[in-house]
């Protein structure tokens, strides 16, 4: 039998034991403690670190706009089902979706899916029965769909419009008549309802306009442009949109104006392409009527619109011109306040929309505007003497752009009166 048989442990033998499974108890504790809020902090780092979409939702005149602000440039598709469209973005990336608070009578909510190699943002409709139309922001990594109930598909007739439509008066002049009822008869806070609305693309046929260094004309521009928005308002809105010229044709700017007052012609927007000394200029501007110009390069622009030398009229006529000019005074004077809003709305969205410089709404005496009874406005919307606007301008998709931005401009300005 061994010596050792039966004996007790020392002392030391049995304090190192409980030392040794005191410490692994300890070891084993902090496991439990540390490791689940190391994989909280890891989890919350991973999520922090996920690229964002932001999204916005807007209801509008007839229609609700979803913006969404993208990480990066990514291409997409669309596709609609039943009361949903998924907006399928081709990334393997998981995406944090941020939303702001929104009411809308056409958007419901917002929800993502994760496929394979695509990442799919969800919008619920209040209902099946909508369309929709999409449009990219390049420069600012945006999309924005525009949902429009299916009611608003088809526009109004021809018959229709006609009853709407007051009856035209007969021996109206081509400089138009002047009516007589106050701002307050179709002021901002009126509730007249926009019937027609007339599109004037600036220049047109011996008129060519400002030119651009690759040899791009106002004229072809304002003229694509006012075409692109005529679609957009008769589309969207029902309303009549009416061309001051639907071709390459000269028009004189008495004329302009009569179109619209021919037409009894609820708004007057007029579509140019801007020119500067400075080539580094850019950026939009919308103006109203003013005798004084807001700057020198405010009235060195209206001189150059108003300047239509294979058009004027002889001098013979320059009595009944000064009349004529004090007539149109009159006219437009009764709409400056509420051509100056629909200046400011048309204005924030060409920023907003395009992402250009903030230029503001200026003030300057453009003889297209004075004639006209209603509130007008002129719009110069990007700068053909800047050479990298130039080759935007050429653009089918800037041009959508621009056309979308005056629409949101004008379909606000509708919300606000009606």
């Amino acid at each position: 039998m061994s010596p050792d048989a039966g004996s007790i442990p020392a002392a030391s033998t049995i304090l190192g034991s409980r030392r040794t499974l005191k410490a692994f108890n300890e070891r084993r504790r902090y496991r439990l403690i540390f490791l689940p809020l190391f994989f909280s902090c890891l989890v919350l780092i991973l999520v922090a670190s996920r690229p964002v979409i932001q999204i916005s939702t807007r209801d509008y005149e007839g229609y609700s706009r979803v913006l969404l602000t993208l990480p990066s440039n990514l291409s997409c598709s669309l596709e609609k089902s039943d009361a949903f469209l998924q907006v399928r973005l081709r990334s393997r990336t998981v995406f944090e979706l941020r939303q702001e608070p929104f009411e809308s009578r056409l958007v419901k909510s917002f929800s993502w899916v994760k496929g394979s190699d695509f990442f799919g943002l969800i919008i619920e409709l209040r209902h099946s029965g909508f369309r929709y139309e999409s449009f990219r922001v390049e420069r600012r990594n945006q999309l924005a769909i525009d949902f429009y109930e299916t009611a608003f598909e088809v526009p109004p007739s021809k018959e229709e419009k006609a009853a709407a439509e007051p009856p035209r008066k007969e021996n109206i002049p081509d400089v138009g008549e002047a009516r007589t009822e106050g701002a307050s008869d179709r002021g901002v806070s009126g509730g007249t309802k926009i019937r027609t609305i007339v599109i004037d693309p600036g220049h047109g046929g011996l008129e060519v306009g400002a030119k651009g260094k690759f040899g791009s004309l106002e004229k072809d521009i304002t003229l694509a442009i006012s075409l692109k928005l005529q679609s957009l308002i008769e589309r969207n809105l029902g309303f009549q949109a009416v061309l001051t010229r639907d071709r390459d044709i000269d028009v004189s700017l008495d004329n302009r104006a009569g179109v619209a007052n021919n037409h009894h012609a609820e708004l007057f927007v007029s579509i140019h392409a801007n020119s500067s000394l400075r080539r580094n200029a850019s950026g939009s501007e919308t103006y109203f009527l003013s005798l004084n110009a807001t700057d020198e390069e405010a009235r060195r622009l209206a001189y150059l619109e108003n300047t239509t030398a294979q058009l004027e009229k002889p001098l013979d006529n320059e009595n009944k011109d000064d009349i004529m000019m004090i007539l149109w005074d009159m006219a437009q004077s009764a709409y400056l306040k509420q051509s100056q809003r629909l200046a400011e709305i048309i204005q924030e969205e060409l920023n907003t929309l395009l992402g250009t410089a903030d230029r503001g709404i200026k003030q300057a005496p453009f003889k297209v505007l004075t004639a006209v009874a209603c509130p007008a406005v002129l719009v110069e919307v990007a700068f053909i003497s800047n050479p990298d606007e130039e080759k935007k301008l050429t653009t089918e998709a800037f041009q959508e752009m621009i056309a979308q931005a005056i629409f949101q401009g004008i379909a606000r300005y509708v919300k606000l009166i009606s």
